[in-house]
């Protein structure tokens, strides 16, 4: 009994400044305040602001480039990127009112866009492709082993999978579904326990056979990967 109490709590994750200012800026981006192409404000006038160091403001516009919110010009600064903020935020509705039949559609659309995003990114990826994701692949494993959320994670990897098939409109796609999916296995604490560390075995499956160039046996491995959130939604639906 007192082990299933316990269940019901949930870690307490420490922010760093790093996380606070990411925080302060998609509040900023997402209430309309910052738009796209708006242009930030200097390394050091943010550092002043934020009264905090510039590493710090530096390690969060990086972070906020690699998930596509945030892109730098050259001789322009910091910019708004625009479309990118949807990778966290979601677009189709708010996941509480997912029930059922649409739920479940969901997540077979999502099936669908992987399994070929696999696919054509094992055809088409470039090398530089190979190095988003792996990169991608690398955060969300230190997520995994310092015991922090995945979720944005194993989102970033998969939207690089995306990237790499080279086909815009089933990345924009993905953007619309995923992040819906993922907000509510959030919520409902569905990728707890040993489910981090089973994907993230299965994330490198992934990556080998798309580095190998194997688009039948990547595209199979995304299926397989993707084969208990689909079982989960199915069960969900009944």
């Amino acid at each position: 009994m007192e082990s299933e109490f316990l269940k019901t709590f949930k870690k307490i994750e420490i922010e760093t400044p790093v996380d606070k200012i990411i925080k302060q800026i998609k509040a900023l981006i997402s209430s309309g305040q910052l738009n796209p192409g708006d242009k930030l404000p200097s390394e050091r006038k943010l550092s002043e602001q934020f009264a905090v160091g510039r590493t710090y403001v530096r390690d969060a516009i990086k972070k906020l480039e690699f998930y596509g919110i945030l892109k730098t010009l050259p001789q322009s600064g910091t910019v708004v990127a625009g479309f990118g903020i949807t990778a966290l935020e979601g677009l189709i509705t708010d996941v509480l009112e997912l029930q059922g039949n649409d739920f479940h559609a969901l997540v077979e659309t999502r099936v669908i866009l992987e399994t070929k995003a696999a696919r054509f990114a094992a055809l088409r990826r470039s090398e530089k492709d190979l190095d988003s994701m792996v990169s991608a692949l690398k955060a969300y494993e230190s997520a995994v082993s310092n015991g922090r959320g995945t979720v944005e994670y194993d989102l970033m990897f998969h939207l690089k999978i995306a990237e790499a098939s080279q086909n815009a409109v089933l990345q924009s796609l993905m953007l619309i579904v995923t992040p819906d999916i993922l907000t509510y296995f959030t919520q409902n604490d569905v990728c707890g326990g040993d489910l981090p560390v089973k994907a993230l075995e299965e994330h490198y499956s992934i990556l080998e056979h798309i580095s190998n160039q194997d688009a039948d046996k990547a595209e199979q491995a995304m299926h397989d990967h993707l084969e208990d959130i689909l079982n989960f939604s199915t069960n969900k639906n009944k």
